[in-house]
């Protein structure tokens, strides 16, 4: 019988002892965090969940560590994490727009390539599934950078006057936080295991993220946007299609300035795909659609 892990993490503020004097204030990632986990739980998954402070980069590693140590083939982990999204010098000239993306945990950045070096550990076969509602969130491969301020403070959606609190690291922040821990970084980013990391992948991952890299992800009173969406979406476990069914059925709820994408890193497994979101056994769903 196959096993499943769940990591869910939400942070709704940040160290400000180590983001240079910033808490990075959000409302709703604990809440995502809370509530990926029952989905979680309702598929029998067995659950790790980590929120705010208890959000290091140690902790989140080593519970991903823990879960490629225990899962094998057939197995399936689930990461899902709703924070802010920072980015980084890249050191590796791998990037087009020269930055890597991050994740803001509690005590510092978790970046790319270092959650693709952690993805890297699990074992052929197993299946991975990834959540990430953040901004700079669609991929490892950035094909724009916003370079407008209104990607650091609460800005209108698209057709209403009301701001939407975005889930990014502001401009200012994101030097301040690297000069000040900058040898710390370095450090990271400068790591030959983690250096085209990606591409040792070999367990077979999906990830949906809550926007497109050069877009930002709004933050909400009882959710994100886009974790608030996929529950609309899975609808207390009635959703019936596929992985790529449940991606569209998300897009079509959501503004066309926050567009959730969808791609796969790793051992390719259309038999995954095809599976309904959330399932720890290997079956397909029993119906095409929603």
């Amino acid at each position: 019988m196959a096993k499943g892990i769940a990591l869910c993490v939400g942070l709704n503020s940040v160290d400000p002892n180590h983001y240079g004097g910033w808490s990075g204030p959000l409302n709703a990632c604990e809440a995502d965090a809370n509530d990926m986990a029952a989905i979680a739980d309702s598929q029998k998954f067995q659950i790790m969940k980590l929120l705010t402070a208890e959000a290091t980069r140690d902790r989140v590693l080593a519970a991903i560590g823990r879960a490629a140590q225990t899962l094998e083939k057939g197995d399936i982990f689930m990461f899902s994490n709703s924070s802010h999204g920072g980015q980084l010098p890249d050191q590796n000239d791998e990037e087009p727009d020269g930055m890597d993306e991050t994740l803001c945990l509690y005590d510092g950045e978790l970046v790319d390539d270092e959650l693709y070096f952690a993805l890297s550990q699990f074992a052929a076969g197993v299946r991975v599934l990834v959540y990430s509602d953040s901004c700079h969130s669609g991929s490892a491969v950035k094909e724009a950078l916003i370079t407008s301020n209104t990607r650091t403070r609460a800005v209108p959606r698209l057709g209403s006057e009301t701001p939407a609190l975005v889930r990014a690291m502001p401009n200012e922040i994101a030097l301040r936080t690297y000069q000040q821990n900058r040898a710390f970084y370095d450090a990271i980013l400068q790591r030959a295991e983690v250096r085209n990391a990606r591409e040792n992948v070999k367990a077979s991952v999906i990830l949906i993220s809550g926007c497109q890299d050069n877009q930002l992800s709004s933050d909400g009173t009882f959710n994100g946007l886009f974790t608030g969406t996929l529950r609309r979406v899975w609808n207390g476990g009635k959703f019936n299609g596929d992985y790529r069914d449940f991606h569209a059925s998300i897009v079509e709820l959501m503004p066309p300035d926050q567009t959730p994408n969808y791609f796969c890193v790793g051992t390719p497994s259309p038999e995954f795909e095809a599976q309904k979101p959330f399932s720890v056994d290997s079956a397909p769903p029993s119906s095409g659609k929603k």
